[in-house]
């Protein structure tokens, strides 16, 4: 495989990873502001 073949890999990889992250932390920026918990449903 060539290096331009396995840059283009982790760059999705990357890319990837990158977006899975920043929608977890816009939810848990959210669930703060509306008072809510992260994973849904009532813990107590």
């Amino acid at each position: 495989m060539s290096l331009t073949a396995k840059r283009v890999i982790i760059m999705l990889i990357v890319i990837l990873v990158a977006f899975v992250l920043g929608r977890l932390a816009f939810r848990f920026f959210l669930n703060l502001m509306l008072g809510g918990t992260m994973f849904g449903g009532d813990f107590l």
